[in-house]
């Protein structure tokens, strides 16, 4: 089926960032060092699709920094700057492909598509999952309008809110727990099954304008930190992060967003200094709620914490880390940065995936 646009081609500009897809062995291991167009190369590319490519950084995306991840959002940025430009493909580690996406869905103001996809395993490898991975990306950033930021892997569709790494080594690896799936690719075809939802953009930050991946000269980013909850769990370690100069910390809870009433006293008193809190679980899928008192959500609440909803920890900490550079590394007015936080957390209350009622609708998703 041929996409084109006034009688040209689509043209995708694919912005390479390292991760599995082009990792070669190195004697003792895997990792990234194969080029944008050695990647590329893999793959065969779909009818009438043009390809550029951009070789940003190439790294294991187990090593990527906020400074990585800020830069990349100022390329997409200015590769869009370009009006000839149709979508954009980012190949990345699977490690932390979710921050990455929803880092650059909340400031994702283009009807254009941005999509990520990587793969499980090695470059050059027989049984590769790469080459189709890339592929059919490609076939969705030459397709698809007004979906935001999407992840797409093993014939899936993903929105970049909610999508976690969801299983360690098998080629179906991305899901949103708490959500069916975005749509589906495959024989020339993109099936969109729902629309995402996704709060109102963010202008790009400043610190992304000159954000470089390893400059030692660079201003510092907020230090955004993640303690996690468990039974004999004490606040120690969220002390000791607000003592190293954390501006937000997420609490990955237990259940619906449950600690101690000493969790949530130490809450409160980093609230008072003027730290971002909120409050995820450890539970795969499903939203928080204000159930329990002794120290559950009901004290962590009061103790000025938000909830994430549906998001879990890695896309908490990107939200409260978008807030800070919103808010100028957090030296901004407080009850500012607690309202731009909730809007990003805010989503719709899913109901777990077994019991959610209605059906999903299936068109082919085209371009005018």
């Amino acid at each position: 089926m041929k996409r084109t646009h006034d009688g040209e081609a689509r043209r995708i500009v694919v912005i390479s960032t390292g991760g599995t897809i082009a990792s070669r062995w190195q004697g003792t291991g895997y990792a990234a060092d194969a080029s944008g167009s050695d990647v590329l190369a893999t793959a065969p590319l779909p009818e009438d699709v043009t390809v550029e490519v951009v070789d940003l950084f190439n790294v294991n995306s187990s090593r990527l920094t906020a400074a990585h991840q800020l830069a990349l959002l100022r390329t997409v940025h200015e590769t869009l700057a370009d009006p000839g430009v149709d979508g954009i493909v980012i190949t990345h580690g699977t490690d932390t492909l979710e921050e990455t996406a929803f880092l650059l869905d909340l400031h994702h103001t283009d009807a254009r598509p941005v999509v990520l996809t990587g793969a499980q395993r090695p470059f050059g490898t027989g049984d590769g999952d790469g080459p189709g991975n890339l592929y059919d990306a490609l076939q969705v950033a030459s397709t698809v309008r007004d979906l935001g930021v999407l992840v797409v892997f093993d014939g899936r569709v993903h929105a970049a809110r909610g999508t976690v790494k969801y299983r360690t080594l098998a080629a179906d690896a991305f899901a949103d727990p708490s959500a069916e799936r975005l749509g589906r690719v495959g024989f020339s075809r993109v099936d969109v099954e729902r629309q995402p939802e996704r709060p109102a953009p963010l202008p790009l930050p400043a610190a992304a304008r000159t954000a470089a991946p390893g400059a030692t000269d660079a201003a510092p980013l907020p230090r955004v930190d993640i303690v996690t909850h468990h039974s004999d769990g004490d606040p120690v370690l969220l002390n000791a992060a607000v003592a190293a100069g954390a501006r937000g910390v997420v609490l990955v809870a237990t259940g619906a967003g449950n600690a101690t009433p000493e969790v949530a006293a130490a809450v409160a008193d980093a609230v008072a200094r003027g730290v971002l809190v909120v409050v995820t679980t450890r539970v795969p899928s499903g939203p928080l709620a204000e159930i329990y008192t002794g120290g559950g959500a009901v004290d962590l609440v009061a103790a000025g914490a938000l909830l994430t909803g549906t998001l879990r920890a890695a896309q908490a900490r990107i939200a409260v880390l978008a807030t800070l550079l919103a808010e100028e590394g957090g030296a901004g007015d407080p009850a500012r940065a607690t309202t731009l936080l909730r809007r990003l957390l805010d989503g719709p209350v899913r109901a777990e995936p077994a019991l959610a009622a209605g059906g999903s609708r299936s068109a082919v998703a085209t371009r005018a």
